[in-house]
């Protein structure tokens, strides 16, 4: 019986302690070889459903807009990064990235990150915006601690491109900084703690009645 109190008390001990992982399939835009599709966003757009990773120091990539590094680079809808596009009207490119939280306890999953986008991107968690930016020559913090479902979440960027007659590319660039979520305790560990507590209260209740 003292066994399966002390089993109980550190079944007891890990649920108040779970452990807590990184978000899997939160994904720097761009990783990849420049030229090729981004095999982690999709993208809903006028003008293409693949977004494509740009080169380094290639217009607008060369100091317009931010640099692209070994963390992240851009993602154009184009293949040609210096593409003009939306000259009459604005438009509108929704770059999606989804991510699994199946096993885990969704109400304490939090994340942290930056966007920056050509020209404005409006970033939403399953539909709710948590996030919004308007430049691409600097970064703009974005995150959540709330509105994640059990199974598969969506994370949207959807960037606004300000019509303009010629020289009008458009691009995305997201970097995850930091991320957590605390996996949810096996059934044993529930059974093992439940069985416990009531042999505890038994015992209790045996040395209160002599």
């Amino acid at each position: 019986m003292k066994h399966t109190i002390v089993a109980a008390a550190l079944a007891l001990a890990s649920l108040s302690a779970a452990h807590a992982d990184t978000i899997t399939g939160l994904y720097n835009t761009g990783l990849g070889q420049s030229g090729s599709a981004d095999a982690h966003y999709s993208l809903s757009s006028a003008v293409s459903s693949t977004p494509i990773i740009t080169y380094d120091s290639v217009w607008p990539v060369d100091g317009t807009w931010l640099n692209n590094t070994g963390v992240s680079r851009w993602i154009t809808p184009t293949a040609s990064q210096a593409a003009s596009l939306d000259a009459a009207a604005d438009g509108i490119y929704t770059y999606s990235l989804s991510f699994d939280l199946s096993g885990y306890n969704a109400a304490s999953a939090v994340f942290a990150g930056r966007v920056a986008a050509d020209n404005a991107v409006a970033v939403k968690l399953n539909g709710a915006e948590i996030g919004s930016a308007v430049g691409f020559q600097s970064w703009y913090d974005f995150g959540a601690n709330s509105g994640f479902v059990a199974g598969v979440n969506t994370l949207e960027f959807v960037v606004t491109n300000y019509r303009l007659g010629a020289g009008n590319p458009t691009g995305l660039r997201v970097e995850f900084d930091s991320s957590s979520v605390t996996a949810v305790p096996e059934p044993e560990t529930y059974a093992m703690l439940l069985g416990g507590l009531a042999l505890v209260g038994a015992v209790a209740r045996r040395r209160k009645q002599k």
